[in-house]
């Protein structure tokens, strides 16, 4: 019987480690045979966003998830699905849709007419006037919809046990309490104080579990995973806004007074007030870089030992290539627990800063939030 549950969980292991080859090999059967293969194409569109789950290909014909393209453009609202664009990513298959045409380069989709006057340096996601606005559920946006969905499934739940049980919490509460507790005793108090900290634990709670989330679901190289949601530059970007507006909102006049008129003699404060509020900004900026870098680099080192197989174009790679993937998944597990914590870590770090009191009566306070920056230290 162990013998047994060992080979089942060995067998489990290969078939997740050989999914991204499988994912790959697939993805090629759409190209000529005589092309030659092109890591960073294969790449970015790994780690880019899409219109569209690819899930394999079958007989020559592949196989996808199609989702809506929602677009507001001249004519008002135009929603159809991403099928019209039969899998063409190069601009050259036209769609119409009443009475105006698109086209779709590079996950862009732009106006027909517009796009045949754009050369190569003008076409990109910032081109406005050439596109229309897409509101379209993308292959981010829909994990980023269904991640919510399992952490409302998932507290839901929690919170049920909670409420038919009064005893010693089990099942998923069992295993969920000591995360929470965690996130409380670990980052929220030593770094915002017992008396202020849980007006935070909601936001805190929700962005450590879902980057933990959703960090775990771009590791899962089918569908309905395998998005990089976290790995997305403009997602890190809200999420540092987001901590950075509750920390300026959060923050007390002992905060401003320190950033506007700083402890030091009045002939420096042309030199430190700017330094002090370009200091506000950096702060968020820190956040939103470290997890995009830190996620985009895995799931590149990742591609690229795959990658080596078809480049090497032998299959004696193939164990070598398929062991340091194995590695690195299983470092990116622990990375994706690490950059949840981190992330609250300094989320909630910067709140502090902003609440703390500066006064004899919180000396115990600032004790714990010059510990905190010790530990920023560390880890920056």
């Amino acid at each position: 019987m162990v013998i047994a549950k060992k080979s089942i969980k060995l067998i489990t292991i290969l078939v997740f480690a050989l999914l991204p080859f499988i994912a790959i090999a697939s993805n090629g059967g759409e190209n000529d045979e005589n092309k030659e293969f092109n890591a960073s194409e294969l790449i970015n569109d790994h780690i880019g966003d899409s219109h569209e789950f690819h899930i394999a290909d079958w007989n020559g014909h592949p196989i996808s998830f199609y989702l809506p393209v929602i677009l507001w453009t001249n004519n008002g609202l135009s929603v159809f699905s991403s099928s019209k664009f039969h899998h063409d990513n190069s601009g050259e298959h036209v769609v119409e849709v009443n009475g105006q045409e698109f086209v779709r380069h590079h996950e862009v989709i732009y106006y027909a007419d517009k796009y045949e006057t754009l050369n190569e340096e003008e076409k990109g996601a910032f081109n406005f006037e050439a596109r229309p606005l897409d509101f379209s559920i993308t292959k981010l946006v829909f994990s980023m919809l269904m991640s919510a969905i399992i952490i409302f499934l998932l507290f839901s739940a929690v919170a049920r046990s909670y409420k038919k049980n009064n005893k010693a919490p089990k099942g998923l509460a069992g295993f969920m309490e000591p995360l929470i507790t965690f996130v409380r005793d670990d980052i929220a108090i030593p770094n915002i104080g017992e008396k202020k900290y849980a007006k935070y634990m909601p936001y805190l709670l929700t962005i450590f579990f879902f980057i933990w989330i959703n960090n775990l679901i771009g590791l899962i190289p089918f569908f309905p995973f395998s998005s990089n949601l976290t790995g997305n530059i403009f997602f890190t970007f809200v999420l540092s806004f987001i901590t950075f507006l509750i920390t300026s909102f959060s923050g007390n006049k002992d905060y401003w007074k320190h950033i506007l008129t700083p402890p030091v003699p009045k002939a420096l404060y042309p030199i430190m007030v700017p330094i002090e509020i370009i200091g506000i900004f950096t702060k968020p900026f820190a956040l939103m870089i470290r997890l995009f870098a830190n996620i985009t680099a895995g799931h590149i080192i990742i591609l690229s030992l795959i990658s080596l197989i078809f480049i090497f174009k032998s299959v004696f790679i193939a164990p070598v290539s398929g062991a340091f993937v194995l590695f690195m998944s299983v470092l990116e597990m622990l990375v994706a627990a690490l950059q949840a914590y981190v992330f609250t870590l300094l989320s909630a770090l910067f709140i502090g800063q902003a609440v703390a009191d500066h006064d004899h009566a919180h000396d115990e306070h600032d004790h714990e939030i010059s510990d905190a920056e010790d530990v920023r230290g560390d880890f920056i």
